[in-house]
């Protein structure tokens, strides 16, 4: 698979990454074995670059001693990734609060460090940015990291200009993490700040939470644990919308000889040679589906078809409620 650089400090990543995410939390209940099988998988066909979070585990470090499992005999030839920023103490509390306090970074890699079975992360990301703690002291930590050998590239998640700035002026910042796909495109607006700064793209969710996939069911269809029961996406008429949406890109995909979802990857792919998706699946069946993509190349004439189809992203709020501060 072809490789993309991310940042100007040297992070070099497949086209196509993974997202580990839906292994252990949001989509009902998971299959540790198949989980392992798909991150497998998607090493034999070339990714290298596997995202993993201490939220996934909700304290627990499941889902990074997972990803740890499933990449141990190859782990010098991938790039991990995992973040911190979430006070996970109270498991019986309903959300999450932030904690990005300089003590509470160096425990939570000091976790991952064991969880993974690594002596070193290749990518920190602060997950979300805590407003009670100053950006600066944030990346000061994660550069003391670096420094420390536990590191090698820091990045952010879900941040605005400012924070990027601010957190780029003490340790450079190698790539930004958000959600990106067809459906959700208000990230587009940060992308000059990133390129004026030289800092990659992560898009988390680029096929849409499983919409962009063509099996999307009715919200109440799913487990009872799988946030798209709530997903605004899921709900009586956006979901018709979306439904729709995705049956005319299903055709234009068709005609080029390639899946809707390989299409989804492709678009972003196509949006900048800066940018890499880190889809999540658990079957290796799907991972050799999402890794295609990377083989399918759209011409303009592609890209204005998509852009007449869903010209400014899907319909329906990313959350039930803002759950995200806003950008700054």
């Amino acid at each position: 698979m072809r490789q993309r650089t991310l940042g100007r400090q040297g992070l070099a990543v497949s086209a196509i990454g993974y997202g580990s995410m839906g292994l252990t939390m949001a989509y009902g209940p998971g299959d540790e074995q198949a989980g392992i099988a798909a991150i497998r998988r998607a090493y034999d066909l070339g990714v290298t670059f596997f995202d993993t979070a201490e939220l996934y585990g909700l304290g627990t470090g499941s889902n990074e001693t997972l990803v740890g499992k499933a990449v141990k005999d190859f782990r010098d030839e991938v790039v991990l990734a995992t973040k911190f920023g979430f006070d996970l103490s109270d498991p019986a509390r309903i959300g999450f609060g932030l904690d990005s306090r300089p003590e509470h970074i160096r425990e939570v890699t000091d976790n991952s460090l064991r969880y993974l079975g690594v002596d070193h992360i290749d990518v920190l990301y602060q997950h979300r940015v805590d407003p009670d703690v100053p950006i600066e002291d944030v990346a000061g930590s994660v550069k003391e990291l670096i420094e420390a050998g536990k590191v090698k590239y820091f990045g952010l998640s879900e941040a605005g200009p400012q924070t990027i700035r601010r957190a780029h002026a003490v340790q450079p910042v190698s790539v930004l993490q958000t959600e990106y796909s067809l459906f959700e495109r208000e990230v587009e607006e940060l992308f000059p700040v990133l390129r004026e700064l030289g800092i990659g793209f992560v898009a988390y969710s680029p096929l849409g939470r499983g919409f962009i996939t063509g099996t999307a069911k009715p919200a109440g269809s799913y487990d009872a644990t799988d946030m798209r029961n709530t997903d605004p996406r899921w709900q009586p008429g956006n979901f018709e919308q979306n439904l729709a949406a995705v049956e005319r890109l299903s055709e234009l995909a068709a005609s080029k000889g390639a899946t809707v979802a390989q299409l989804a990857l492709a678009w972003v792919l196509a949006q900048g040679e800066d940018i890499v998706p880190i889809p999540g699946t658990r079957s290796p069946r799907r991972m050799e589906e999402n890794a295609g993509a990377a083989e399918l190349t759209l011409g303009p004439a592609d890209l204005d078809a998509i852009a007449g189809i869903l010209p400014t992203g899907g319909f329906g709020a990313r959350y039930v409620a803002q759950v995200l501060p806003s950008w700054t």
